[in-house]
């Protein structure tokens, strides 16, 4: 974690030198890029010293649940057969949901395309995810505004891996997910901008590839999925920091 912080703050460095040489001018698009990529990587970092702390101070609050994520039984033979985890994590009854989605089997020439995920109102897969009832909505209000309408996510070679924090939906309480079941579409959610009635409920996502439904786990698999996570993300910045040193 030190050495990261140095590396940042090189870059930081390196940023100050060219803001002094530019006093009056317009700052240029690849000064604009440092400087939002810096504010990335510390944000990163200050969310994982968080996450650290808040674990320490309360290791037996957290709520934990999982979602084995399985193709739909009445899916057509020439859709993708979407498998993976959805894992969720609350720190306390009343703290802000975060979610790890790690899915495959999308096809890998729809590479960067985006593929909706929601949480439908029931956790019945007696028809494979056709059962599953319309998006959870326990205050009556419109789509994207669902407290599992967890939005769009980027496939890259054939998978998505996302970490998302701050999720509107809740393992506690009267709303809670649990039991639910989380769905994963075979289009991009339009977010509520369609123009038609069907965009303020489910956001023309389309067919429903693949579901599972949400129940209690134990903290483990969540402690792997959050060190790999953390793996990658290192990986990735100590690239990123090599590329912008070269």
């Amino acid at each position: 974690m030190l050495a990261l912080l140095c590396g940042c703050l090189l870059l930081a460095a390196g940023s100050m030198h060219t803001l002094s040489s530019l006093v009056l001018a317009e700052p240029s698009p690849d000064l604009m890029k440092q400087i939002g990529d810096m504010y990335a990587k510390v944000t990163d970092i200050w969310q994982e010293l968080t996450q650290r702390r808040e674990a320490a101070s309360q290791p037996n609050a957290a709520l934990h649940a999982v979602c084995r994520v399985q193709p739909s039984a009445t899916l057509d033979a020439k859709q993708p057969r979407v498998t993976g985890l959805v894992l969720f994590r609350q720190s306390a009854p009343e703290a802000r949901l975060e979610a790890f989605f790690d899915l495959e089997g999308f096809p890998e020439e729809s590479n960067n395309s985006k593929r909706a995920i929601h949480v439908h109102q029931f956790g019945d897969l007696t028809q494979g995810c056709d059962s599953t009832g319309p998006h959870y909505n326990p205050l009556s209000v419109l789509h994207p505004h669902h407290p599992g309408d967890f939005g769009n996510f980027v496939v890259r070679d054939g998978r998505v891996w996302k970490h998302q924090a701050s999720l509107p939906a809740s393992l506690a309480g009267p709303h809670s997910i649990l039991g639910r079941s989380v769905v994963v579409h075979a289009g991009e959610d339009d977010l509520g901008r369609g123009n038609n009635p069907a965009s303020v409920q489910n956001g023309n996502a389309g067919p429903r590839l693949a579901c599972c439904v949400v129940g209690t786990t134990g903290a483990e698999p969540w402690t792997r999925q959050a060190r790999e996570h953390m793996e990658r993300k290192k990986r990735r910045r100590d690239s990123e920091c090599k590329t912008a040193t070269a």
